[in-house]
């Protein structure tokens, strides 16, 4: 007679929310969850993509997943749209979230440090970590108060080993850790991580391509000891962990490829 999973069904019947659900990082862990049996919702700032999304997902799912636009890029309005969201993901508060992954970001622009203004270094702070923060402050209330709930964000290797012009996102990455540890304190016991990411290769590098992808890609793949740029499927597995492992907390949890020993 077969024991019935212990593993791979921690997730199963979890609600769980995945900010930047519709590509790709965030798209592999809603999938992934998919697969370990949770109710899925995503959010992103764009109603087409959540609507292919949405096409892609549930055609295979046991269970259907749902999905709301969700702006974090201004200041003026992040709070009631993310109020929104969480009311739209827990029924107003009737199904609370198990789990809440917050992938959600804009693309990159990085200023010169000579060039840089206050406008446009508070500009990389808005969603990656504003948006997070203002989350965090919403969440009561929509998110069981228990060991086993968790809120897992995105940091990335620059935060630890800068790239040249990079200081500010570096600062960016820092402040998210610090954000993450002291939330891990102020809001136990739900947990609060940080998945810390090497170079993945996603949609984001859509501008780029032929000779010049070519040459990107194999630049970042002399910076790891795998040889290999980081697939989203492979580095959402760091998001499950934190999810499933109801014993970390605080934590920065690093998929690079071995880039910090390069």
């Amino acid at each position: 007679m077969s024991l019935p999973p212990k593993y791979t069904a921690k997730l199963a019947s979890r609600r769980v929310l995945v900010l930047g659900g519709t590509s790709g990082v965030g798209f592999c862990v809603a999938e992934a969850a998919l697969e370990h049996g949770a109710t899925v919702i995503i959010s992103s700032s764009n109603p087409t993509k959540l609507s292919n999304t949405l096409s892609r997902l549930n055609p295979t799912a046991s269970l259907p997943v749902t999905a709301k636009a969700c702006d974090l890029g201004s200041p003026d309005t992040v709070e009631a749209n993310i109020q929104s969201l969480l009311a739209f993901a827990t029924d107003s508060g009737r199904h609370p979230l198990d789990h809440v992954v917050f992938t959600a970001g804009d693309p990159l622009d990085t200023p010169r440090i000579e060039d840089a203004t206050p406008a446009s270094v508070m500009k990389l702070f808005q969603v990656r970590f504003l948006a997070a923060a203002m989350l965090a402050k919403a969440l009561p209330g929509f998110i069981k108060k228990e060991a086993s709930s968790s809120v897992t964000l995105t940091g990335g290797t620059n935060t630890d080993r800068p790239m040249p012009g990079w200081a500010f996102v570096a600062g960016v990455g820092a402040a998210i850790e610090g954000l993450m540890r002291g939330l891990a304190v102020d809001m136990k016991p739900v947990r609060f991580n940080v998945a810390s990411l090497g170079a993945v290769h996603t949609e984001l590098w859509g501008g780029l391509e032929g000779e010049a992808l070519e040459g990107f890609v194999e630049a970042l793949r002399r910076q790891t000891l795998t040889g290999e740029v980081g697939r989203p499927e492979d580095v959402a597995e760091a998001y499950l962990y934190c999810m499933k492992d109801r014993f970390v907390t605080g934590e920065v949890v690093k998929t690079n490829g071995g880039r910090m020993l390069v």
